[in-house]
């Protein structure tokens, strides 16, 4: 099957990261990094390209992803892939060098921080990175030296000076050679860069503020304002990543499920840093849990084949028996494993990015072209119309207690999502909570326009909410004499769940039995997933702007500071608006008269 780069850029995300192109039998024949994954792999299917790019994107059958939290993380790991794969399009280097590191002497009473490269750490100091290239490296020398005013000379000529050098002139040292600042201040700044260089600038930014504080306190001015010089260029540091903690070795499992799709991603962080993401699509053919599902994985993962297992085992979803799952892993691998959903810090973002990359391989499976059309086939046969149906629109509403109801109207093709012909409707002018009425609303707007040829008329019209408001849709179409769209409504189970719902062809009465491992069904819950999804947006946007905006700054006479008592005294606006005349002049402020004009501006 030729690859549809169109619908595959449809759904990548645009947060930096890795991609790997594949041909026809699954190997890969390149691999790159891009800031913008979407922008980047776009480029490879538009505009003009040279003959032989042009020649290994015509040999693409698939193309996987890998989201990352940095452009920087994201060419670590394309250097990984390259290293392991070897693409035939990629450069590849016959020297194999490893990455670059900051080294700190431990046998130097001044030690420099230094450039170095190493295939493995020695025990002569220590080794800070790695990081991605030479030229980072020399950036953050730079900036270390630039603030704490390390040295960088060579340790022949740090021994054989009798002057400062220039170096000291500029104020990029602190001349250590002659003596000009003490072994332990020297080691306290040497210190300080390295915990910039970990990660821990801010820890560092709080020492720097308590030194220029008691140096203020002391009258020595001029150190004062040498610490709020470094204090003021290390909030415009960024926080280097990748330094060797040791401590940073986990696998995290993330599970994404939708209705007829099921993908898990594990990201593989080793000594602090991502290495790389694996993707499966299980088959879920025992419908079971997710954490159930996650516990079969991990436990195969680990237990069948033969994975090295880090010290931690992350899980996106609590697994059914954790602590029996750790003590096996720990006998397995003769050391402690700890496995658990529940993490914070660093970790928490480490699942949340599994979390990324397992919706980014769910939504590319769900787009997929060849399961799209096997859903609208499947819908025709169960609907049985004469010709598969090319358009369909869902509609659902959303509101908060009857506050700020909203409905929005979902497209799909043949093609997925045509998130372009989405649309939200605001609905005025109906009693709180009426959700048929809210709904007639929408539909009048929606239908009427397509009566008089301004918008495309769907095939198959989807109504989210069950027998009421599927009856109130019929009674729309047949106000406005249309018959050529096919009605459906979608009524959730008892128990809410995904393949226990009811759905009805044009009436209540004529229930259609769909399979719940139908493909007819999982298009159907999929439209109507994102219905709600979008619905939902648009109402929250709408509240929001609501509660934003105070109806009290239209009342003559109330400032800013009587609105602050009214709502500090009734605890919102909710509770201003309830409140009668009496309570209202029993605001400190609000005089009886003011009351009254209150209570009528918001009461009328």
């Amino acid at each position: 099957m030729t690859f549809d780069a169109k619908q595959f850029l449809s759904t990548v995300s645009t947060s930096p990261g890795v991609y790997r192109m594949l041909d026809t039998e699954g190997n890969t024949l390149y691999v790159g990094k891009a800031k913008r994954l979407k922008a980047r792999l776009a480029s490879y299917f538009r505009g003009q390209l040279n003959a032989k790019t042009q020649a290994m994107v015509g040999r693409i059958a698939d193309v996987q992803v890998t989201v990352t939290r940095s452009e920087t993380e994201a060419l670590l790991l394309e250097q990984t892939l390259i290293k392991e794969l070897r693409p035939p399009y990629n450069i590849l280097l016959r020297d194999d060098k490893s990455y670059p590191f900051v080294f700190v002497s431990d046998r130097h009473p001044y030690p420099a921080l230094e450039y170095k490269r190493a295939r493995q750490r020695r025990g002569d100091g220590r080794y800070l990175g790695p990081y991605p290239s030479s030229g980072a490296v020399r950036e953050s020398l730079a900036l270390m030296q630039k603030i704490f005013r390390i040295r960088n000379c060579e340790d022949s000529v740090f021994a054989h000076r009798s002057r400062p050098c220039l170096q000291y002139q500029i104020q990029r040292c602190s001349a250590p050679c002659v003596d000009y600042i003490s072994a332990e201040d020297y080691q306290r700044d040497v210190e300080h860069a390295v915990m910039c260089l970990e990660g821990k600038s801010e820890h560092v930014t709080q020492e720097l503020t308590a030194s220029m504080e008691a140096a203020s306190q002391a009258l020595d001015f001029e150190e004062a304002a040498r610490f709020r010089d470094q204090i003021q260029q290390l909030r415009q540091l960024q926080q280097r990543q990748f330094v060797d903690t040791e401590s940073g070795n986990a696998d995290i499992f993330a599970l994404a499920q939708r209705p007829g799709a099921l993908g898990i991603s594990v990201l593989s962080v080793r000594d602090g840093r991502l290495l790389g993401a694996r993707h499966h699509m299980p088959k879920n053919d025992l419908d079971l849990s997710p954490e159930l599902l996650l516990t079969e994985v991990v436990s195969q993962y680990y237990l069948g084949q033969p994975h090295n297992i880090p010290s931690e085992v992350i899980t996106s979803h609590p697994l059914e028996d954790a602590q029996l799952l750790s003590d096996a892993l720990s006998q397995h691998a003769g050391k402690r494993i700890r496995v658990t959903s529940q993490v914070r810090g660093h970790r928490a973002q480490w699942q949340h990015l599994a979390m990324t990359n397992a919706e980014q391989q769910l939504a590319s499976q769900l787009a997929n072209q060849s399961q799209l059309s096997e859903r609208f086939s499947a819908l025709q046969q169960a609907l049985g119309l004469e010709e598969t149906p090319q358009r369909l629109e869902c509609f659902d509403i959303s509101h908060s207690h009857g506050e700020a109801t909203v409905a929005s109207c979902v497209v799909f093709d043949q093609q997925g999502p045509r998130k372009g012909d989405y649309r939200h409707f605001r609905i005025e002018g109906v009693a709180a909570g009426d959700d048929y009425a809210a709904m007639q609303q929408a539909l009048t707007r929606r239908l009427k326009r397509i009566k008089n040829g301004e918008a495309i008329a769907p095939d198959i019209l989807i109504v989210d909410g069950g027998k009421g408001q599927l009856n109130m849709a019929r009674e729309v179409l047949s106000t406005l004499d249309i018959s050529s769209i096919t009605l459906l409504g979608v009524a959730k189970g008892t128990t809410r769940k995904a393949g226990l719902e009811s759905v009805f062809l044009d009436t209540p009465d004529h229930p259609l039995p769909l399979d719940p491992a139908s493909p007819a069904l999982h298009l159907i819950q999929h439209i109507r997933d994102e219905s709600h999804r979008f619905a939902i947006a648009g109402h929250r946007a709408q509240r929001d702007k609501a509660r934003r905006t105070s109806t009290l700054q239209d009342i003559p006479k109330v400032g800013p500071k009587r609105r602050r008592e009214l709502l500090r005294f009734f605890g919102g606006l909710q509770g201003v608006q309830k409140a009668s005349r009496a309570e209202l002049a029993r605001v400190p402020g609000i005089s009886e008269a003011l009351a009254e004009s209150i209570y009528l501006a918001l009461h009328g």
